[in-house]
């Protein structure tokens, strides 16, 4: 991050203020009271919220902090950010900007003892498909949804859907039945439900009987499954468990019940800012209601386009921003946003023709004189005679082979790879189209989200996992899976190797009545004295590999079940392989993905084990469960492979919109939703169908075009059968004349094509997807303590442990201390809620015992009984010994975020403030022993001749002063910090370490946070620390990682 003068952020302000247009300017300089604007393509959307917030903090008294900004999106927020911080540098940081879910969350964290979450536990997807099971099969004979034969849990998944839609829009079962009531109420006089003309028996105007008992038994169907909501939320209770869907109801509730909670936080935010709010479920335009309502004028700034709508709930696109015009009608202004800065006129005309058949669906259809003619206003296109061209292909691979021959030309020609995008519907057309891409070596870049249980490499991982837990289970069963494991590349077995012991083993035995095994073989062979002429011992690094193996058995019911994940991948070599591939990123998130995996299931289930664990994969495996992960392929410079979804808010000069078919779009077939939700459900009289859906998602891609637009399809399928363009061509046909082409490639020019499907693929950007990860990182990158004393203790610590996140089992200490927070947390919470009167220790005692508990995964039985039987001991003696003295004017567990010291954002979390008056003391609990802390580690000391950057717990106690001296929202002053140590010393002695804290240290640390961030953005962290007792420093010489580390930044040099 670079570093300017406040006055060149305030000239960059003004800059970019200047270039708005009229209406742009009008949305802008309105802060107060409430604003719509309807932001058509290529508008200035994120423009106008950016410059809005500038301009509040120019005009008004308000801080960064009492500014909302709520996006649809993380990868939003980070946009949003860091336009924000070109506007008005590092105070960006101190403006809330959030995605829904995220806001929630924070709302939840910061007022835990008024929430549910800190005992209940997320709902895996296999869960719920047990809950959904039980609940299913609990129905009663007379349910219409009961089954007696086929697939009795035909509707499971209709269910979870139902279920989900009905929190998101904040639905209950009794308004739902409201609305079923008038919808089948209406039925017999709507037009669809009515003849026409007389046909055959049945006269004009009499009603469809037919359809309208197919209708009603679909309402039936309907109230069935709405009966069954709060039954399965009363099992989700019960199992201690909840969904994502329920976060936001949570904090409504909250928002709701305690109109306190809810008046800080209005107060706390002057400006309500959202982004995409065509795309608002119900629930959270009832968290902006219930943020902005009670107020004459509320500060309310929403920006979104009806036309653009591709996620929000089918059939409710226009709903929320209907409702809110009427809701503020009196002092709303509204603000059309026509002037169209992206494309060129000829590009906006075809792509508004198309959208104008979405009738009355459309937010011009509903208010009163709105117009949404987009008007091409960028002076750089202006007089160029562009049209859009449709092209027709004779199958999808002509398509993909002239689509990547032309992109080939274009780069030749000098065009940048990242103004050219192909933009489809499905991902499988891209994965295909990408292969084209790297076998003629073009850069491109691709998101699209993978099943890890389908990766290659992630397969090789639990294949080893269950390996282990078949040998436990049943000893010398795994042989398939051993011979298997042999061949992979972690282990740098011979094939040949694994083929001779396979002979052997098979050919020989041990003797008629035992067992042959591979494992046995392996480990006799470890035992014999000398191999002979006629019998070589096995391949060494076989026998390391069976050493290993015995290694795990051995470990299984001796650690937990995180601790050996840890173990197969840092000491079987796999963690080295990882460091040393050039796809080390990729793989390492596939590694991290795993870790989380099995750190999610044992906190679910505490007893798990590695032979459970296996039973839980084969489960989500049969059940067709993934476990999700984003796959980037190439680099952001890349030529775009995206879906029409993925394409949103993006630009291009050149768009080939591929594959435009019918049965790829208004003709593919959609699984079944299983439910049909009457259209009453909506207030607004239009609704949105699946083809006016599909139309939004084909005009959302066209508009991503700038000066060149080809929209093509091919006319047959690779069998020779024919297939139909979309019916979008022909509305669009209907309209314009357009430049129509028939392309065909020479059969030479295909041969070729075919013949390089059987060369070596070759992947140019590989090294560069480490740079694009790592930039990734570091962009949502907040400096905290922690982060800091890995940094000054090692730079490549702060590597692994920071950026890469090596697996790392949570160890029995590290809970056993978060028990022990947990427990002091509580003591003063319930003190506060009881007129400052501390409960009994047998209450501080159980909260701990509470917490344990819900952390065992990380102990073994033995661990877990040694810690308990240890920590209730020493804290009645910590209790006995300071509950008369403890200061009761506190502020405990305070996350602190939206902090900037000397422009770099910095975050923490602090155990507990004392007041005395305006003046505070920060105390930091501490497990662990104290003696060893000040004698050994040294942690306390300032910075001196032996330890030039001072102690970890001296930098930790002036971070936490500089932290809170540089948050806004207090009016006290922090005069010191202490560390009490919770276990007592061997003589029972309990101690406390307080430090004072001087305006040298502020200093010094500061700028010690200072030259670390600068460091970290300009990624310099491949260099070590060089200490022989170092971790990371020992990884990288013993696994010869060097090189590939140092490539990175040869990487950085080159570019």
């Amino acid at each position: 991050m670079s570093l300017r003068d406040p006055q060149q952020y305030n000239q960059r302000f003004q800059d970019v203020y200047a270039r708005l247009n009229e209406r742009q300017r009008l949305a802008v300089d309105n802060t107060e009271g409430p604003v719509m604007v309807i932001a058509g393509p290529g508008t200035g959307k994120t423009q106008i919220l950016a410059s809005r917030i500038g301009k509040i903090l120019r005009d008004t008294d308000f801080l960064p902090h009492n500014i909302l900004c709520l996006t649809y999106t993380d990868a939003g927020t980070v946009a949003m950010r860091k336009r924000l911080t070109d506007f008005i540098g590092p105070d960006a940081y101190r403006v809330n900007i959030h995605t829904f879910h995220s806001f929630c969350n924070e709302v939840i964290q910061d007022n835990l003892s008024l929430f549910e979450k800190n005992v209940l536990d997320p709902i895996s997807d296999l869960e719920k498909i047990q809950l959904l099971k039980t609940l299913i099969d609990g129905f009663q004979k007379d349910n219409p949804l009961k089954r007696y034969r086929g697939d009795v849990y035909f509707d499971m998944r209709n269910l979870a859907n139902l279920f989900s839609t009905m929190k998101r829009e904040g639905w209950s079962p009794a308004f739902i039945k409201e609305k079923v009531e008038a919808y089948v109420a209406s039925l017999p006089g709507r037009e669809d439900y009515i003849y026409k003309r007389a046909s055959g028996r049945f006269k004009k105007g009499d009603l469809k009987e037919e359809k309208l008992a197919g209708e009603k038994e679909k309402m039936v169907r309907l109230l069935a499954a709405v009966e069954q909501f709060d039954i399965f939320q009363q099992m989700m209770h019960k199992a201690n468990r909840y969904d994502f869907d329920d976060m936001i109801n949570w904090v409504i509730r909250a928002f709701e019940q305690y109109p306190n909670l809810l008046a800080d936080y209005k107060e706390r935010f002057q400006y309500l800012l959202v982004d995409e709010y065509q795309d608002t479920s119900g629930t959270q335009n009832k968290l902006i209601s219930l943020l902005t309502g009670g107020e004459e004028k509320p500060n309310v700034f929403v920006v979104g386009d009806d036309d653009q709508s591709i996620y929000r709930f089918q059939g409710a696109n226009i709903e929320n921003m209907a409702q809110f015009a009427e809701g503020f009608a009196k002092d709303l202004l509204t603000v059309v946003l026509t002037q169209n800065y992206r494309s060129v006129q000829q590009v906006l005309d075809v792509s508004m023709a198309l959208i104008s058949n979405n009738k009355g669906s459309r937010l011009v259809d509903q208010l009163p004189g709105l117009s949404k003619q987009l008007v091409a206003s960028n002076e750089k296109l202006q007089g160029l005679d562009i049209p859009p061209v449709i092209r027709r292909y004779n199958t999808p691979r002509d398509e993909m082979a002239a689509i990547t021959l032309e992109v080939e030309q274009l780069l030749q020609t000098g065009v940048q790879p990242g103004k050219i995008a192909i933009i489809y519907k499905e991902n499988k057309y891209g994965e295909e189209l990408a292969l084209y891409f790297r076998l003629k070596q073009l850069p491109f870049y691709s998101k699209r989200s993978i099943n890890l249980f389908e990766q290659p490499f992630s397969r090789k991982v639990i294949h080893i996992l269950r390996y282990i837990a078949s040998e436990l289970e049943t000893p010398y069963s795994g042989d398939d899976l051993l011979f298997e494991i042999m061949h992979y590349d972690f282990y740098r077995v011979p094939p040949i190797e694994a083929a001779r012991i396979s002979i052997e083993v098979a050919e020989k035995g041990y003797s008629e009545k035992e067992k042959t095994s591979i494992r046995k073989y392996l480990q006799e062979w470890n035992k014999t004295r000398n191999p002979t002429l006629f019998s070589l011992a096995p391949h060494e690094e076989a026998m390391r590999l069976g050493n290993l193996l015995e290694k795990w058995i051995g470990d299984a019911y001796n650690v937990t079940l995180q601790q050996l994940f840890a173990q197969v991948i840092s000491e079987g070599g796999i963690l080295s392989y990882v460091m040393a591939s050039p796809e080390k990123i990729w793989l390492m998130k596939i590694l991290q993905a795993l870790f989380d995996f099995v750190k999610e299931e044992t906190r679910r289930n505490p007893d798990m084990n590695i032979v459970s664990m296996m039973e839980t994969v084969a489960l989500m495996e049969s059940n067709k469960l993934p476990i999700p992960l984003v796959q980037v392929s190439g680099n952001e410079k890349g030529v775009n492979l995206l879906t029409a979804h993925g394409a949103k808010g993006l630009e291009f000069e050149y768009v080939f919109m591929a594959g435009t078919n019918s049965h790829l779009w208004e003709k593919k077939k959609r699984s079944a939703s299983g439910f049909t939700l009457p259209d009453t459900v909506f207030s607004t009289e239009a609704t949105s169908t699946d083809e006016q859906e599909l139309r939004r998602l084909f005009y959302v891609a066209m508009t991503r075009a700038e000066k060149y637009l080809y929209i093509s399809y091919p006319e047959f399928r690779q069998d020779g059968k024919p297939l139909e363009p979309s019916m979008f061509i022909s509305e669009i046909l209907q309209s314009h004349i357009l430049p129509e082409q028939k392309i065909e490639l020479p059969e030479e020019t295909l041969f070729q094509f075919e013949l390089l499907q059987y060369g070596k693929e070759s992947a140019p950007e590989i090294e560069k997807v480490d740079q694009l990860f790592i930039d990734t990182l570091l962009s949502g990158f907040v400096m905290n303590v922690t982060a800091l004393n890995n940094y000054l203790r090692c730079p490549l610590a702060f590597f692994y442990q920071n950026l890469v996140r090596v697996p790392v089992g949570r160890s029995e200490s590290t809970e056993f201390g978060s028990a022990v927070h947990y427990a002091l947390e509580k003591l003063f919470q319930k003190m506060q809620n009881n007129n400052s009167i501390f409960p009994p220790v047998e209450e501080f005692i159980r909260d701990f015992s509470y917490s344990m508990r819900r952390n065992r995964e990380c102990f073994t039985r033995e661990a877990f009984e040694r810690r308990m039987e240890y920590g209730r001991d020493i804290l009645t003696e910590y209790y006995d010994k300071y509950v008369h003295t403890w200061n009761t004017v506190v502020s405990i567990e305070r996350n602190i975020r939206n902090v900037v010291v000397n422009g770099v954002p910095v975050k923490g979390k602090i155990d507990k403030l004392e007041f005395n008056g305006k003046e505070v003391n920060v105390v930091d609990y501490k497990t662990g022993d104290f003696e060893k802390a000040k004698k050994d580690l040294r942690k306390f000391d300032r910075p001196n001749e032996r330890n030039p950057d001072g102690g970890d717990y001296w930098r930790q106690g002036v971070f936490y002063k500089i932290l809170l001296d540089n948050y806004k929202q207090k009016d006290w002053q922090v005069v010191s910090t202490e560390f009490d140590f919770i276990e007592p010393n061997r003589q029972k002695e309990y101690f406390r370490e307080k430090i004072t804290i001087t305006a040298e240290d502020t200093t010094t640390v500061t700028q010690q946070i200072t030259d670390t961030w600068a460091k970290i953005q300009n990624k310099d962290f491949y260099t070590g620390c060089g200490k022989e007792d170092c971790r990371w420093c020992n990884f990288v010489k013993d696994n010869r990682l060097q090189v590939a580390l140092h490539s990175l930044v040869e990487e950085e040099e080159e570019e």
